[in-house]
Formats: C-alpha cells, structure tokens, sequence
C-alpha cells in the first residue's frame, strides 16, 4: 500500500516562505511523476507543479517564478519551496504521485 505523507504547511505572512515535503513509503516517487496540487474551499482542486523521474518541471503560470519543486530520490521526497507567497497562495496543498495516488493534503495559510 503506497502512502504519501504531506508536512511543513502552516501559516506564514505574505511574502514568506515555506517549503513543502512529500515523503512515500516506497519507491514509488522515483519511478512516477509527481505533482503538487492545491485546494480552496468552494474551489476545484488545481495544479501547481510537477516533476519527472528524470527531473523535468513544469509549473502552473500562478506559481512560476516563485516556487520550486525538486526531488530526493534517496529519501522517497518531493519538495515544494514556495517563496514570496501571496494570500491568494492559501489553500490545501496535496501531493500526487503517479496518478492513483494523493496524500492527505496539508494546510498552507498568507495571512498577516
């Protein structure tokens, strides 16, 4: 049974940082696409960035420019560094490896 398991989420003023981890029981992020998707309540989930086995991003326009998605294929983790965040940037974050599947999401709150 895969497992994603999202951390680092809070809450952090607009023009912050924050860095998003994705940790799989497995190999499974070696092998899959993984993505990063994001919520609002009353909203539909959306992208927001992804990356290969071999290490090919691609990023929503939203977020281009200011986050960052990488992967360590020795810890089975994908990171989101996400920096100069807006209140628009609120939401929960899930990630998606493969496309089966999603983490539990976690909260990401721009607020001052």
């Amino acid at each position: 049974q895969v497992q994603l398991v999202e951390s680092g989420g809070g809450l952090v003023q607009p023009g912050g940082s924050l860095r998003l981890s994705c940790a799989a029981s497995g190999s499974i992020l070696r092998f899959s696409v993984t993505a990063w998707y994001r919520q609002d309540p009353g909203k539909q989930r959306e992208f927001v960035a992804s990356i290969t086995p071999g290490g090919i991003t691609n990023y929503a326009d939203s977020v281009k420019g200011r986050f960052t998605i990488s992967r360590d294929n020795a810890k089975n983790t994908v990171y989101l560094q996400m920096n100069s965040l807006k209140p628009e940037d609120t939401a929960v974050y899930y990630c998606r490896a493969g496309s089966a599947f999603w983490g539990q999401g976690i909260q990401v709150t721009v607020s001052s």
